[in-house]
């Protein structure tokens, strides 16, 4: 069960140096440097607990809440105000990358920084270009992670080699299993209820998941995704050759099945 994100009361703290001369002598204006809110998202709560920890002995910076779920810290980032995150990249219930896509939506959002362990190589260069500020490695020492974040509170994007040739450019490549049996399903002519009912969740998640699936494949509406869903299907997309791409239909055993109430 999705766990309700702990948020910690705004903690202001300055560190102040005053110098006080002698004698009724006038003092110098107080050196204050405002701490930095950070909020972190994780599935493992192993990290969430040694994040807390890292953040909380670095006087830099000031941890105002912690959520393992998705969808609970997009929630939270509506309604609280805080300057940076640290995400994971496999969150529960929605995908790291949906949640920068939501925050590219959000005015004032604040800046993300994916700390993860993923093997996957094009994740860093999927962080940039869904509007992310920074990519950390979780194998890289925890020190990295606290400069990486001073970067980006200064104004910085931080991250590994990105080879922007090998940058993807198949609207294929960046949907889930489930958003491809979603696509052709709507390309064999299901509605939203027989889609709901063939899943086993709600319309509005329904609605919710096809938003995402029409943001990932830069179309406007459901005709539109159609026509494209009909162009890879007969290879007629641009390097769509065989490559192992399963367009026929949901995967067996889709009927019914529920992943925390939701599409995975």
């Amino acid at each position: 069960m999705p766990t309700t994100p702990s948020v910690r009361a705004g903690d202001k703290r300055t560190e102040s140096a005053r110098a006080t001369g002698g004698g009724g002598g006038a003092s110098e204006a107080p050196l204050a440097v405002e701490r930095i809110d950070v909020a972190v998202a994780d599935k493992s709560p192993l990290i969430l607990a040694g994040l807390d920890k890292l953040l909380s002995d670095d006087r830099r910076f000031n941890l105002v809440l912690k959520a393992t779920d998705g969808e609970d810290f997009l929630e939270a980032a509506r309604q609280h105000k805080f300057a940076i995150a640290v995400i994971g990249w496999q969150l529960p219930t929605i995908h790291a990358r949906d949640v920068l896509r939501a925050l590219s939506r959000q005015v004032s959002a604040p800046k993300i920084v994916v700390y993860s362990g993923t093997n996957d190589p094009a994740a860093p260069a999927e962080t940039l270009q869904l509007g992310g500020a920074g990519f950390v490695s979780k194998r890289a020492p925890p020190e990295r992670l606290l400069d990486v974040l001073a970067s980006v509170a200064a104004g910085d994007m931080v991250f590994p080699f990105v080879d922007i040739r090998k940058m993807r450019s198949d609207p294929l490549e960046n949907l889930t299993l489930r958003e491809r049996s979603l696509l052709s399903a709507l390309g064999s002519g299901h509605t939203n209820s027989q889609l709901a009912k063939d899943f086993g969740v709600s319309i509005n998640t329904i609605k919710f998941h096809l938003r995402n699936l029409f943001e990932k494949l830069d179309v406007r509406n459901r005709s539109q995704a159609i026509a494209l869903f009909l162009e890879m299907k007969h290879g007629s997309w641009p390097g769509s050759g065989a490559g192992g791409r399963n367009l026929d239909g949901p995967p067996a055993g889709a009927r019914g099945r529920r992943a925390h109430g939701r599409p995975e």
